[in-house]
């Protein structure tokens, strides 16, 4: 039996962006969501960024409650990780943890960083996770491609797991696009209406000969203002045709029941 997530922390994933889900692929045991946006930065800018999560990361989304506690290496086998600070209080005290959220295998300043990992409520499951996040210049700004590939066996149902998931991923590139000043892109062009109905066809008209003018077909007459109908005439009945049975039966053609038996005889009352 697959485990539920729990409500509070399903509530949080599922309004963690305002955007409608981007799950651009499912089967049975993976799922793929994407999202992008353009912003005013230039690819450098976004970049710079792109590596210090602790400035946009959203802090609900951590295991400290707090984004500060994030750094992220940008280099092949770096580390993006989050420090869980120790506590020292009267009667409690703990050591400095920490969390492997990502590991980078891809990093090329200012056009791509992928990272392998199992974010959030994943990270309790044998899944693989990579998340590749594409810069390129446009016309119009730097668009910013974030797009998390999941697959593997897990114990989640994927129709939710994977809104819930999707919601991060908008909410974070949210979360990073907005200083950046995000471009405000068209919306898609609406459906276009249908077609009315086509009138009824007009009868064409009627012609004595080719050339001659047009002539409208007869109207019917209209009937008499102030006289009775006339009244129609009755109908004569039809003349009535006697059958009489010949006197004698024609010879050498056999009965029903020389033929077919008894069978064909209708029962006797």
């Amino acid at each position: 039996m697959k485990p539920a997530i729990p409500a509070a922390a399903l509530a949080a994933l599922l309004a963690a962006a305002p955007a409608p889900a981007e799950i651009t692929r499912t089967t049975d045991d993976s799922f793929v969501s994407r999202h992008e946006v353009v912003v005013e930065a230039t690819p450098k800018e976004v970049w710079l960024a792109l590596i210090s999560p602790a400035a946009w990361w959203r802090s609900e989304h951590t295991w400290s409650g707090d984004s500060k506690n994030l750094s992220l290496m940008p280099s092949a086998g770096g580390c993006f990780c989050e420090t869980i600070p120790e506590v020292d209080e009267p009667g409690r005290f703990t050591l400095e943890g920490s969390v492997e959220h990502m590991r980078v295998v891809q990093a090329y300043p200012e056009s791509a960083l992928r990272m392998v990992g199992a974010l959030g409520p994943l990270q309790s499951e044998p899944v693989t996770g990579v998340l590749t996040i594409a810069i390129s210049k446009t016309p119009k700004g730097t668009k910013i491609v974030w797009e998390y590939n999941v697959g593997g066996p897990m114990r989640y149902e994927i129709p939710v797991i994977s809104k819930a998931v999707d919601g991060v991923m908008g909410a974070q590139l949210e979360a990073l696009a907005k200083p950046l000043k995000v471009v405000p892109m068209p919306k898609p062009p609406a459906a276009p209406a249908p077609a009315p109905a086509p009138a009824a066809a007009t009868p064409a008209p009627v012609t004595s000969a080719p050339g001659a003018a047009a002539t409208k077909p007869p109207a019917a007459p209209a009937p008499a203002v102030g006289r009775a109908p006339l009244p129609t005439p009755a109908a004569k009945p039809a003349p009535k045709i006697e059958i009489k049975p010949d006197a004698k039966p024609a010879r050498n053609i056999p009965s029903v029941a020389e033929t077919f038996g008894d069978v064909a005889e209708p029962p006797k009352r």
